[in-house]
């Protein structure tokens, strides 16, 4: 069996102060990769950054020059591109993967044309790819599609020719290994591809960093009283997230819970829902009530310490394919109120480690933060549930443990 030496992870950016899930994932994989003894490296653009070598703690990320392969492409336009991850094309990432030494396999978390990279380097020096889905393939919505591809709608795309010549539709048939972080996109992978390798792997929590935070730094660099309670929840601040609609669930909640102060902490990654965000907060006079934090990168201590400051979390997404944030919480000792959608209820159970609400019901919503505000045992029952389960599952080296046997498992055949 070949052994591990080098693994390269190929993703469309990585930067501190825009993270999101999948950054989440890579990161921490990587460096636990690098803490078992393989090396671990990040490629990707220099999208919101600048090109050339980096260290994100112990772990490298190279940066590469890209464009937006379409014609007529506003200013405004490649900025929401930017903001969102785009389809970007990177030949200076493609020839640097083709030359980098002693690679053992490629795990690319993105497809398209930097998937389709990823696969042709593969092909050409005869390693193993392996295919990471973070969601959205057969899960995400057609609103939110739309959504996404707004910036270039009725643009002519010239880079398709390199989609063609790179295989990126073939990304996912020619892997040897494709991977889903959420159980229910799992199940459609394998459905979809029989003869492929399609593994359904969780996302982690380092369970020590959000269980041993200190909570007074956080309230303090934001004047909260010991009497105020947190409702917290983190998330980009997009569309996707939804939360227009938990400030008009809290609206219905804080006429009963006046002691309650609503907390958004998350990178601002659509610029206009941002701004509608603010005005609807404006417009429901929550103005003294609620709170935004967009700039926490990371490893910030005060993002742990928002989790230990809060009494319940909630997340109130329109479309997750996992939900990494409610490990968090689960981590910190924190109730957690989520919408029953994408991959949430592949690992969480309504009522016995969790509440769930249906999508786009506000009032349920607004009823079960109640109901966890005003029951100390119903929360303590939850949390104590749900510290057993992420204790016993989602520890980052039990997760990277099996992610290294899909990897020997590959190198082997």
């Amino acid at each position: 069996m070949t052994e591990l030496k080098k693994v390269i992870h190929v993703m469309r950016r990585f930067v501190p102060d825009k993270w999101g899930g999948t950054e989440t994932v890579v990161f921490n994989l990587s460096r636990e990769l690098i803490r078992q003894g393989a090396e671990s490296k990040i490629f990707c653009t220099d999208m919101l950054s600048t090109s050339g070598p980096d260290h994100v703690e112990e772990v490298t990320v190279q940066r590469f020059r890209y464009v937006f392969p379409w014609f007529g492409l506003s200013k405004a336009e490649k900025e929401k591109l930017r903001l969102k991850g785009g389809s970007p094309l990177s030949l200076c990432l493609f020839l640097s993967l083709l030359k980098e030494k002693d690679v053992s396999l490629i795990h690319t978390h993105v497809q398209h044309r930097l998937g389709g990279m990823a696969r042709t380097v593969a092909k050409l020096r005869g390693i193993p790819l392996v295919v990471e889905i973070h969601g959205g393939h057969f899960t995400l919505p057609a609103e939110q599609v739309e959504k996404m591809t707004e910036p270039f709608h009725g643009k002519l795309e010239w880079g398709k020719l390199f989609g063609f010549l790179f295989g990126a539709r073939r990304v996912l048939a020619d892997a040897d290994a494709i991977i889903c972080v959420g159980k229910n996109e799992f199940v459609q992978m394998k459905a979809h591809y029989p003869t492929q390798n399609v593994f359904h792997v969780p996302n982690g929590v380092n369970i020590d960093r959000f269980a041993h935070a200190d909570s007074t730094n956080f309230r303090a660099t934001y004047g909260y009283k010991p009497s105020e309670k947190i409702v917290l929840c983190v998330s980009r601040i997009d569309y996707q997230k939804n939360q227009l609609g938990l400030i008009r669930a809290f609206a219905l909640f804080s006429d009963r819970h006046p002691d309650h102060r609503l907390v958004l902490i998350g990178a601002v990654t659509v610029a206009a829902y941002h701004a509608e965000v603010l005005a609807e907060i404006e417009r429901l006079g929550l103005s003294a009530v609620v709170q935004i934090i967009p700039g926490l990168t990371p490893d910030d201590p005060l993002l742990p310490g928002a989790y230990q400051a809060a009494e319940q979390f909630v997340l109130p997404t329109h479309h997750e394919p996992f939900g990494i944030v409610i490990l968090e919480a689960w981590a910190a000792g924190l109730p957690v109120v989520a919408n029953r959608v994408g991959g949430i209820p592949g690992f969480a159970t309504d009522r016995e480690n969790i509440m769930m609400v249906e999508k786009d019901d506000e009032v349920a919503l607004a009823q079960r933060m109640g109901e966890l505000a005003d029951d100390s045992v119903l929360r303590n029952r939850l949390v104590s549930a749900a510290r057993e389960e992420v204790a016993a599952t989602y520890a980052w080296p039990q997760v990277a443990a099996r992610m290294r046997e899909i990897y020997d498992g590959v190198l082997r055949d």
